[in-house]
């Protein structure tokens, strides 16, 4: 009987460790297409200064919600994220950030060391997370110029190929509309 017990307790060890790693290292983040509103997510940023949602309309828009606990994956996308955002500035892409559950001089740090060239929302209580619906972080969500999601990627981190994929894409619908809107406005030749 002894044997059966160590081997039921080896066989726990094990499945305890698989599922930890499954945890840890996970076999891709979803991108997903999406049409929903953007619920208004509105508070203070990190320095306490007030931002909504509302204030990005009429832009692309990309939300990512991620903690300075959140290792290693937000961690692992946040290079990505600055680059994004870097890259895509120039084009009228806005990026805000939700800081969730965190402590402010944790979150701070964190925006200082990766250079992070976006606000965040502060949300310690985890309010905007019924909003959103996410239930993991991170999530990163691509939002059209009239407020409607249309990409989620995650839970989990984002990458620089998703990000890609997800703004072109917005960011040619939009194009296809003003091509579309200018064509019908056009007088017939």
């Amino acid at each position: 009987m002894r044997p059966r017990v160590l081997l039921v307790i080896a066989a726990s060890i094990a499945l305890v460790a698989c599922a930890r790693g499954a945890a840890i290292e996970p076999s891709g983040t979803a991108l997903r297409t999406m049409s929903e509103p953007l619920p208004v997510l509105q508070g203070e940023d990190l320095h306490g200064q007030p931002i909504s949602s509302v204030d990005f309309l009429g832009h692309v828009l990309v939300v990512n919600a991620w903690a300075s606990w959140c290792i290693p994956y937000c961690q692992q996308e946040q290079p990505d994220l600055v680059a994004a955002a870097n890259r895509y500035r120039d084009r009228g892409v806005r990026f805000l950030g939700i800081n969730h559950m965190d402590q402010t001089a944790a979150a701070t740090e964190w925006v200082r060391r990766f250079d992070v060239p976006y606000p965040s929302l502060y949300d310690p209580s985890g309010k905007f997370a019924a909003d959103l619906d996410y239930y993991g972080l991170p999530d990163t969500y691509v939002v059209d110029p009239s407020g409607t999601i249309r990409y989620v990627i995650g839970p989990g981190p984002a990458n620089a190929d998703q990000l890609s994929t997800a703004i072109d894409a917005v960011l040619a619908e939009g194009q296809t509309s003003v091509s579309s809107a200018t064509a019908t406005n056009s007088p017939a030749r």
